[in-house]
């Protein structure tokens, strides 16, 4: 019983929290499957949450697809686990598979699948003064992606992709509840320069732009509801300070901004405030209002933007060591935390790990949870994916 509550509890936090439309003085943006928000890999999670400007590897579809063309592994395959609200419960967790496949020098293509657990919820009923088990339903949410990059210069590349976007959240064993569906795309562009001198030292200088889940609303059936999925835009800048053959430092900041409308002050009839919810709009004209919608004017938009910077040393490509800062305004969800992780390639398999530390008074799911990535080279007679750099600037 104390179990099933606890699990009730937290179910209930995150779907009220998360799924419905913000209801704050703060005006913070939510939206539906935050899950997508999540960093899927260890080594992103590592370096603050970032991934848009960092060398290729085979967890890009979720940060950059563009990057695939870059990567010197002809394939990989990409395992990745990440427990949620570990030190309440021990199943909730967001799962990813990636696999990539270079067709040539010039273009490849990679798909993935994000799975996100809420665990088994039991469902119980008080009847003449007694529980009756009415059964167990296990809350999910998924994607499906499919990416294709191709390079338009020796330094330049793009990548489209598809998403199917599924929420499966039943909070009754109503047989006739409903899952939400959407559909999302992504646009992406990366750069990679030739290796320069910087100094006594050489460099090598990266940017990434992407705006990914470009898509429909999810309605689920709860009261006609609608819920914007996460359409965000990301850029960010990197520079690798290469010491030797064997030692190099990577240096990455990251910016992103949700492309969702500012939750707007609801009225009743009585013209007494009712709390904030997002406009009933469509997913295009919120991604253009986004960025001149909030009633404070530009200081408020600039304070959704969210910043991330990371650090990676890599020695002989074989160990890393990572750590990073994520910082999100204390008004529109004040997640504010550090991070560290380290990376492992032995022969062909990366295994990452990380941890975060968070600095806010807001608790978050992910505090003192370690993460694990896994990614097994295909083609092992090649070097690792993770740092691609040295066979592309000696081209």
């Amino acid at each position: 019983m104390k179990n099933f509550l606890k699990k009730g509890i937290v179910f209930f936090l995150i779907f009220c929290a998360v799924h419905l439309n913000a209801q704050n003085s703060n005006r913070v943006i939510t939206t539906g499957v935050p899950f997508l928000m999540i960093a899927p890999d260890a080594r992103a999670a590592g370096m603050g949450e970032l991934g848009v400007a960092t060398s290729a590897d085979a967890y890009s579809q979720q940060w950059n697809p563009a990057k695939y063309v870059f990567v010197s592994s002809e394939s990989s395959l990409g395992i990745s686990y990440t427990p949620y609200l570990s030190k309440l419960v021990d199943d909730i967790f967001l799962g990813n598979i990636n696999y990539y496949k270079k067709l040539n020098e010039r273009s490849a293509w990679a798909t993935s699948l994000r799975y996100f657990s809420l665990g088994d919820i039991q469902f119980n009923e008080f009847i003449g003064g007694s529980i009756v088990d009415q059964g167990y339903e296990r809350p999910t949410e998924l994607t499906l992606d499919l990416s294709y990059a191709l390079k338009l210069s020796e330094k330049f590349s793009m990548a489209v992709a598809g998403r199917y976007i599924r929420s499966d959240l039943k909070i009754s064993t109503d047989a006739d509840t409903s899952s939400a569906n959407s559909l999302g795309i992504d646009i992406a562009g990366y750069f990679q320069s030739s290796e320069f001198n910087l100094g006594s030292k050489g460099g090598l200088f990266r940017s990434g732009l992407t705006i990914s889940n470009i898509g429909p609303r999810l309605n689920y059936d709860i009261g006609g509801q609608k819920n914007f999925i996460p359409t965000n835009l990301k850029f960010g800048f990197g520079l690798d300070l290469i010491y030797d053959a064997t030692n190099r430092l990577g240096i990455y900041t990251e910016f992103n901004k949700l492309l969702v409308p500012t939750p707007v002050a609801v009225y009743d009839s009585n013209a007494r405030f009712m709390g904030f919810q997002q406009p009933d709009i469509d997913f295009l004209t919120g991604i253009f209002t986004s960025f001149t919608d909030a009633p404070d004017g530009l200081s408020e938009e600039l304070s959704e933007i969210t910043m991330a910077l990371g650090l990676e040393y890599r020695f002989q490509n074989s160990f890393s060591l990572r750590s990073g800062f994520f910082n999100e305004n204390q008004n529109k969800g004040s997640r504010r935390y550090l991070t560290m992780g380290a990376g492992f390639d032995l022969n062909f398999i990366n295994i990452d790990i990380s941890y975060l530390f968070s600095a806010s008074n807001v608790r978050n799911p992910l505090e003192n949870t370690i993460r694990f990535s896994v990614a097994i080279q295909l083609d092992p007679t090649l070097s690792s994916p993770v740092d691609s750099s040295a066979e592309t600037t000696s081209q």
